[in-house]
């Protein structure tokens, strides 16, 4: 299920990907709000939505759903990061007992 997910992923990235790069950009629409078109409205006439924008707006909420789908599922399915790390054993050997020396008497 995970492998058909990022299968899905990918394939949502790479759509994403072609359909934002085949879209008209808007700098004609700037320009022309300053002296070309006549318009009334302050960056251009905006117009009707379309197949385009409807199709990137689409495959960015399933590329959003898919990316919070894949962290909760790769979240669940790895417990932990340190899970299969072996900790070796501590050393029993007691430290050796410190002998104590007296210290020497001062001198008048």
């Amino acid at each position: 299920m995970l492998t058909l997910l990022v299968i899905l992923y990918i394939v949502v990235c790479v759509f994403l990907i072609l359909v934002v790069l085949l879209q008209q950009g808007k700098g004609a629409d700037v320009a022309a709000a300053f002296g070309g078109a006549g318009s009334q409205v302050a960056f251009g006439p905006r117009g009707t939505t379309t197949l385009l924008h409807k199709l990137t707006t689409g495959s960015f909420v399933v590329f959003v759903v898919l990316c919070i789908g894949l962290s909760v599922l790769t979240a669940r399915r790895t417990k932990s990061v340190t899970a299969g790390v072996k900790v070796p054993a501590a050393a029993t050997t007691p430290a050796p007992a410190a002998t104590a020396t007296p210290a020497p008497a001062e001198q008048p």
